[in-house]
């Protein structure tokens, strides 16, 4: 059994009965369960969902995205061993944390394997919801070149790379395109106001202007929940990015909940607190690969710059990364998720065959 067997790459071919095309992103791919089966299941395995609800089997991949491309590595390797069981794990930890605190709920439903969710449809805030504590990244580069407004949030100057800000900060950016704002260009991800918000809640999917103090609630106590959490393994929470959506549950009532992944090295930067304390930054997160392409490659402007995606784009498909570099990210992958959880990752020996008959046997979803 090679390594590259052990690695689920390709995620979107699995036999899984449905009569809508799988939609793939850069690490999940979606399958829409038949309206009969959706019903069934609900049935059978007593969701809390309207009994109409439709339902899909998300299903994750091992595959790594930076900088917008998807990378590969030698040995065949078309992802990093433990990465989608590494970020299933984390984000399954936060949310029943976050259950267990009063939060609100998640659109999973059921976990039928590590790489695998039962989830329902939501109605989706189109909108990324970043927070962070101390600036870094994106934030430090612009502060760097003078700019003191994120979001409509004026900074204070003589802040130093790498500290903590004077308070949680919550900087939104746009999901997905969206057009005919004003103010806001029809691209995606750029970064919007609380007024912006306000002004055009209905174009961003809130139902009403009263859930915009409600998403930000959700947002900053997720936030401390996790970073409480963190910090009693010695790790700092630094920024992160939550998704939210409208979810009807058994009895007809609309509620927003968490959606997507939370809290994991994929949609979040966690440092080394101990590291930290003594002057250095130890990433536990994907920003470590994000700084080793930078350091690979002669030009990092072709990474970091938005003009040059058909050059970043060759880049990533024509080249053939190091298998240490995989390997070093599998480990920071699979060691923040054993610290966080307290359990083991486990590689599966054969994932794809793994997760057909589960989902054949034990939910009757494999024609």
């Amino acid at each position: 059994m090679s390594l590259a067997d052990q690695v689920l790459a390709v995620n979107d071919d699995l036999p899984i009965r449905t009569h809508k095309p799988v939609h793939s992103g850069k690490v999940r791919s979606v399958y829409w369960l038949t309206e009969e089966d959706s019903k069934r299941l609900i049935q059978e395995k007593g969701y809390d969902v309207a009994p109409d609800a439709p339902l899909a089997i998300m299903v994750i991949s091992d595959r790594i995205s930076a900088f917008d491309c998807i990378w590969h590595g030698e040995g065949g390797l078309k992802g990093v061993p433990g990465k989608g069981a590494a970020l299933n794990a984390i984000s399954n930890h936060w949310f029943k944390l976050f259950r267990e605190n009063g939060l609100a709920d998640s659109h999973i439903l059921d976990i039928p394997h590590p790489l695998v969710w039962i989830v329902q449809k939501a109605k989706p805030i189109m909108i990324e919801a970043i927070c962070r504590q101390y600036i870094t990244g994106s934030m430090w580069r612009a502060y760097s070149k003078g700019e003191r407004e994120f979001c409509g949030i004026e900074l204070p100057d003589n802040l130093e790379k790498d500290t903590a800000l004077p308070h949680l900060l919550m900087t939104p950016s746009t999901k997905g395109i969206l057009k005919g704002i004003a103010g806001v260009p029809e691209a995606d991800d750029v970064n919007i106001t609380r007024q912006n918000i306000e002004d055009n809640f209905a174009a961003f999917n809130f139902s009403n202007a009263d859930d915009i103090a409600i998403y930000e609630k959700l947002l900053s106590e997720g936030f401390g929940v996790i970073s409480k959490a963190l910090s009693e393994v010695d790790q700092i929470f630094v920024d992160t990015k939550f998704e939210f959506g409208y979810v009807n549950d058994a009895a007809g009532n609309e509620k927003l909940i968490y959606m997507d992944e939370v809290g994991t090295p994929d949609s979040s930067r966690i440092w080394d607190q101990q590291a930290y304390q003594q002057g250095h930054i130890v990433e536990n997160s994907k920003e470590g690969f994000r700084q080793f392409l930078l350091n690979h490659f002669p030009d990092p402007d072709i990474l970091l710059n938005k003009d040059r995606m058909p050059e970043r784009e060759a880049l990533a498909k024509n080249n053939i990364l190091p298998l240490e570099a995989l390997m070093d990210i599998s480990k920071t992958y699979t060691a923040i998720a054993e610290k966080i959880t307290g359990k083991a990752i486990v590689l599966s020996e054969n994932p794809k065959q793994e997760i057909v008959d589960i989902l054949s046997s034990q939910y009757g979803l494999i024609d």
